[in-house]
């Protein structure tokens, strides 16, 4: 079942990122051979100026194993893997960086060092992190949100999440994006608290003059199949239109992004939005490609 496909970056990215010219961006723990290849390419795509923090020997070692001159970008050398993630907040703190990408390190042990309060680079708006989703180089894009940051989110965070997605996929180029809020059911069901929560986001949304159609509960099925919509009988903007799939928690989102990269070959770029940085939050063992694209939505975040 394992897909073969190789992963590819879409253009809508890369071209809506290209906008913005050259970003300065801090690449932390930057001495493995993924980050530095994604990196890489994301340089020669003139996405960022890079600021390697990490063991400069290894730096070193995997831009020359990549053949590429990194003589005219700063290298802070830094040993411990941990104290990386501080030097990279601190420079995002002081306006010399623009976006933080995660290289070789654990994603809490990052978050921990951004959501250090005397940094300020957190406001009002709650953290969250979106998934990019394509298969192909012109995908239409599917936005998945939050499989990563916010593990069981109440209410009121959902909300947060919501508005974080919808000004990403503004920036993106989706004027008025549609969003799916999911559970198990299409319908209102009081033994399923997830479906409760949807209808009441639908609510508040409207309420809240959200720039988004919004629609929930659906089921997955019914929100990205029209088909399925159609037989049963489910008529809104939202079912078989979907653009953002709003998950009631961090496990089921996690799930469908790594299904659809495993099983379909999805290119997932993924960043962490809502602060005064987008941060790029990829898996240690992420494809370069996917990579590159978490560089580009990051920096197409900044829009």
């Amino acid at each position: 079942m394992l897909s073969n496909k190789k992963i590819v970056c879409p253009n809508n990215l890369l071209n809506v990122a290209k906008k913005s010219g050259a970003i300065n961006a801090a690449i932390v723990n930057a001495g493995e051979i993924f980050p530095m290849e994604s990196v890489h390419m994301s340089v020669e795509h003139n996405l960022i100026n890079p600021i390697f923090i990490g063991d400069q020997d290894k730096i070193q070692k995997y831009a020359d194993k990549l053949e590429w001159d990194i003589s005219k970008y700063k290298i802070i050398d830094e040993k411990d893997e941990n104290s990386t993630a501080p030097i990279a907040a601190k420079l995002a703190s002081e306006d010399k960086v623009k976006i933080i990408v995660k290289g070789h390190i654990h994603t809490d042990i990052l978050m921990k060092a951004v959501l250090k309060r005397d940094l300020n680079l957190i406001g009002k708006k709650r953290l969250s992190h979106v998934w990019h989703m394509t298969l192909d180089k012109n995908d239409k894009p599917f936005i998945i949100t939050d499989g990563v940051v916010n593990v069981l989110p109440k209410l009121e965070v959902k909300m947060h999440i919501l508005r974080n997605a919808v000004e990403f996929a503004n920036k993106i180029g989706i004027v008025r994006p549609k969003v799916s809020v999911l559970s198990a059911t299409e319908e209102v069901i009081e033994s399923v608290p997830s479906s409760i929560e949807a209808n009441i986001i639908t609510k508040r949304a409207k309420e809240e003059n959200i720039k988004a159609d919004v629609f929930g509960p659906l089921a997955f099925d019914n929100s990205v199949s029209k088909k399925s919509a159609a037989i049963k009988r489910i008529k809104n903007d939202v079912s078989g239109n979907t653009d953002i799939l709003l998950v009631p928690n961090v496990e089921a989102g996690n799930a469908l992004v790594k299904m659809m990269i495993y099983f379909m070959g999805a290119c997932a770029a993924g960043v962490v939005v809502g602060g005064k940085v987008p941060v790029v939050i990829t898996s240690r063992s992420d494809e370069a490609e996917s990579r590159l694209a978490s560089i580009a939505a990051a920096v197409a975040a900044l829009k």
